[in-house]
C-alpha cells in the first residue's frame, strides 16, 4: 500500500543501523536512495549492493554532515544525477558519555556539530530545491531523550530536543511549499550505537524489562514509521513527533 515509486531520497548515516534499515525499506517501496558514510566505506558499499539487488539505485558518498562543504558537494552531486531530492531523512548522529561539571568542551561541541548542525546543513542545502519542485518530505530522527532527559548524556538530549523544535518550526515555514516536516523519536534500539553498553548482559536485561512491550527493537522497527511519514498515507501530517519506544515514554 505504501508506494514511493520514482522518488529520490537522501538518507544521512545510511550505512548502518536505522539509516541502513530505512534505506532498504525505501528501496523496497520503490525509491532510489543516496546515503553518506564517514568511515565505514565497506558497510556503505554493502548497502549499495543490497539496494541494487532490490532493483533500485543507490548513490554512496563519503561526507561529514558537520561540514557544510561536504554536504554542499554531496547534494550537488545528487542533483546532477537525479535533478531532485524528494525525501530527506536526517538520521546521522552520535551518542557519547558526558558528565556535567567534568565534560570536555570538545565532547559537547562534537555532539552539537553532528546531531544538530548536520541537520541544519542538509536542510539548508536541500530545501531550496524542494521549494522549486513545490513538494518534499523531511523526516528528522530525534530521540525520547529529547523529552525525558538523560543523565550523563545531557549534550545528546539537548541536541535531540533542538531537533524537535526545529521540526515544528520548519513544518510551519515550509507548509506553503507543500513540504512536510516530521520527526521520529526512537527509544532504545539494537544498533551499533548501543552495542557498547549492551555488552553488559545485566544492563541489557534491565533496559528490556523497563520497556512495557518487553523488547529492544531492531532498526527496522524505526524505519517503518519513517517510511510512513514519507508516504502519501501521511499527507496531512506535519510538525509531528512519532515516539517509537515500546511505551517507555508516553507523550501527548
Amino acid at each position: 500500500m505504501i508506494n514511493l515509486e520514482g522518488r529520490k531520497a537522501l538518507i544521512t548515516g545510511g550505512s548502518r543501523g536505522i539509516g541502513k534499515a530505512t534505506s532498504l525499506l525505501f528501496a523496497r517501496a520503490g525509491s532510489d536512495v543516496a546515503i553518506n558514510y564517514l568511515s565505514k566505506s565497506q558497510a556503505a558499499e554493502e548497502v549499495k549492493e543490497e539496494v541494487s539487488r532490490i532493483g533500485r539505485e543507490c548513490l554512496v558518498f563519503k561526507a561529514d554532515v558537520s561540514r557544510k562543504g561536504d554536504i554542499a558537494l554531496m547534494v550537488r552531486n545528487i542533483l546532477e544525477r537525479w535533478n531532485r531530492i524528494d525525501v530527506l531523512v536526517n538520521n546521522a548522529g552520535i551518542w557519547t558519555y558526558g558528565e556535567m561539571g567534568d565534560m570536555p568542551e570538545e565532547i559537547w561541541a562534537e555532539t552539537m556539530k553532528i546531531n544538530l548542525d548536520g541537520v541544519f546543513h542538509t536542510c539548508n542545502a536541500v530545501v531550496p530545491f524542494m521549494k522549486e519542485k513545490k513538494r518534499g518530505w523531511i523526516i528528522n530522527v530525534s530521540s525520547t531523550a529529547a523529552v525525558r532527559g538523560e543523565a550523563f548524556h545531557s549534550h545528546y538530549a539537548a541536541s535531540k530536543g533542538a531537533l524537535v523544535s526545529l521540526t515544528k518550526s520548519l513544518a510551519l515555514e515550509l507548509a506553503p511549499f507543500n513540504i512536510r516536516v516530521n520527526c521520529v523519536a526512537p527509544g532504545w534500539v539494537d544498533t551499533d550505537m548501543c552495542a557498547g553498553v549492551f555488552k553488559d548482559a545485566d544492563f541489557r536485561r534491565e533496559v528490556q524489562e523497563s520497556i512495557p512491550l518487553k523488547r529492544i527493537p531492531p532498526p527496522k522497527d524505526i524505519a517503518g514509521p519513517i517510511l510512513f511519514l514519507a508516504s502519501d498515507l501521511a499527507q496531512h501530517i506535519t510538525g509531528e513527533v512519532i515516539n517509537v519506544n515500546g511505551g517507555s515514554v508516553l507523550c501527548s
